[in-house]
């Protein structure tokens, strides 16, 4: 049975890259593929094939999900205008020039849109590296952008999937009905899903239940919107959305806990083994093209990404002078400059969702015959994953110096207003909460003591005085704490290992030390 070795293969590749992708310096994406295409030489993987509803169901969700929950929601509506053109315009016209190609190349109009529209889609969490280098604004951008061109591009890939399959017909009007259902619907069912979760939350007092509703929500959200015949990626994402607003209103410490450290591991493991299985599935493809169709894909994955970067530059150029002008002509100031327009022509990654669109694509037509040019679709998809990621990678570093955009402290100012914000109010609270908890005064003057001890530190680091005695008070204070929290485990461990506690009150009164320790190691930001 191949399930067991291939889980296992996959969690070795996905270890291994964690291991030695920073030490060699190759983008982890590059060489998990790398890996997967190597995988694929071992004639037990050589046969894998995977389900193309299997691949939609499985990965779709949960990737697009994280990155709904975690994006930023003011800074889409503050940028809502070019992430709208960006992710649907350009996504359109982009598969558009990239299928006619294609075309002009000898391919059929129905796989060239397939392909056009697989490396549509931008991906920012491609190269988590190389975003983190850019401001807050450009990387939320960027991540809005994929979220929204995944949905968009989604429809596009259907229409061309159905009609090249033979179960939908070309027509002004039934592609009219499937964008407005695909849309429309696909808004709703995530709406619906996110509404009945916050339901569920707002009565179950379990973490357990807590949990298991938040991984419901994505998947019940893309199985109802494909049900219908809507967008199941726009479902998700308007769910994530909904959810990212409204959960933390609901759930508790620990359920949030839990939940960012569940999904944040899933996540990873989904899209480094998605990355794995492209590989061998690119591999098991170039197997099956001949000497000249193997060239020649090697032809189409340069020229397609080369298209990808001019499509996306000329976009951007024409976009951002129109809007210009126009802002110019009602007295306005642009919100973009040359600056953001170089950054993100060349941050244009393609990743996951392109691979999980090429590696769906079905085996067969509606006759029964094979899907034409499936092996080259896969092929062609993999290496422009491969070559934008390699190929922008090395140059986006040098694109970053030469737009030398203004560093971004939003993000630390607003986190000093909130901590400070919070603790003054704590404070004007604390003897009225005081007298509800029935406290006594030496609690009380303890608790105020600190909490103004931690008004001091904040105040010192808006000032950036590293020397500053209540920073110096602060960070001695914390590796104390830290020596001797991790102190009371040795011991707990040195009782269990003499027999005289049980296993299960040493992972009980641990938890709770573990607690501490991560609250003391994240007291103070990177």
């Amino acid at each position: 049975m191949l399930g067991p070795e291939l889980v296992v293969a996959l969690g070795l590749a996905i270890a291994v890259t964690a291991a030695v992708a920073d030490r060699i310096r190759v983008a982890p994406p590059v060489l998990l593929l790398v890996i997967g295409a190597l995988l694929a030489l071992v004639p037990t993987f050589g046969t894998v094939e995977l389900p193309a509803d299997a691949v939609l169901l499985l990965f779709l969700p949960a990737l697009l999900y994280w990155e709904s929950l975690t994006t930023s929601l003011r800074e889409i509506r503050k940028n809502l205008r070019g992430i709208v053109l960006m992710g649907t315009v350009l996504v359109v016209v982009t598969a558009g020039v990239v299928a006619t190609l294609l075309h002009l190349l000898g391919m059929p109009w129905g796989p060239a849109w397939v392909l056009g529209a697989a490396v549509a889609p931008t991906d920012a969490t491609a190269v988590g590296v190389l975003t983190k280098m850019l401001p807050r604004r450009n990387v939320t951008v960027l991540r809005a952008e994929s979220l929204v061109n995944d949905g968009t591009t989604l429809v596009v890939y259907g229409i061309a999937v159905a009609v090249t399959v033979g179960t939908q017909q070309l027509t002004f009007w039934s592609v009219s009905w499937m964008l407005v259902l695909s849309y429309v619907g696909g808004v709703a069912a995530g709406l619906l899903a996110a509404w009945l979760g916050s339901l569920v939350l707002r009565r179950v007092d379990t973490v357990v239940l807590e949990n298991l509703v938040t991984l419901l929500v994505p998947f019940a959200a893309f199985l109802g919107a494909e049900a219908i015949g809507a967008s199941g990626v726009l479902a998700v994402v308007a769910a994530g959305i909904v959810v990212s607003q409204v959960a933390p209103k609901l759930d508790r410490a620990e359920t949030r806990q839990q939940v960012r450290a569940f999904w944040s591991f899933l996540t990873y493991l989904l899209n480094g083994a998605l990355f794995v299985l492209v590989g061998i599935e690119a591999m098991v493809a170039a197997r099956e093209l001949d000497a000249r169709e193997l060239w020649s894909g090697v032809g189409l994955v340069v020229a397609v990404s080369v298209v990808l970067v001019l499509v996306r530059f000329a976009f951007e150029g024409t976009i951002g002078g129109t809007v210009w002008l126009v802002t110019r002509r009602f007295g306005g100031e642009p919100r973009e400059d040359r600056r953001d327009r170089l950054v993100s022509g060349f941050a244009g990654f393609r990743g996951a969702v392109s691979l999980a669109m090429a590696v769906a694509v079905p085996r067969t037509l509606e006759s029964g015959d094979a899907f034409p040019e499936r092996d080259l679709i896969v092929f062609v998809t993999a290496g422009v994953v491969v070559l934008t990621i390699v190929g922008q990678a090395l140059v986006l570093p040098a694109v970053l110096r030469r737009a030398a955009l203004p560093e971004d402290e939003s993000v630390g100012e607003e986190r000093r207003h909130a901590e400070r914000t919070a603790i003054e109010e704590a404070l004007d609270a604390l003897p009225r909460l005081a007298r509800s908890a029935g406290a006594d005064r030496a609690t009380v003057a303890r608790i105020r003591k600190d909490y103004e001890a931690h008004l001091d530190v904040i105040e010192a680091r808006a000032e950036e005085d590293e020397d500053h005695p209540a920073l110096q008070r602060h960070d001695s204070a914390v590796a104390l704490e830290l020596a001797l929290v991790r102190h009371k485990a040795a011991t707990l461990l040195r009782l269990r290992d003499a027999d005289e506690i049980d296993d299960l009150v040493l992972r009980q009164v641990r938890a709770g030390y573990d607690a501490e320790e991560a609250r003391l190691e994240g007291s103070t930001p990177p």
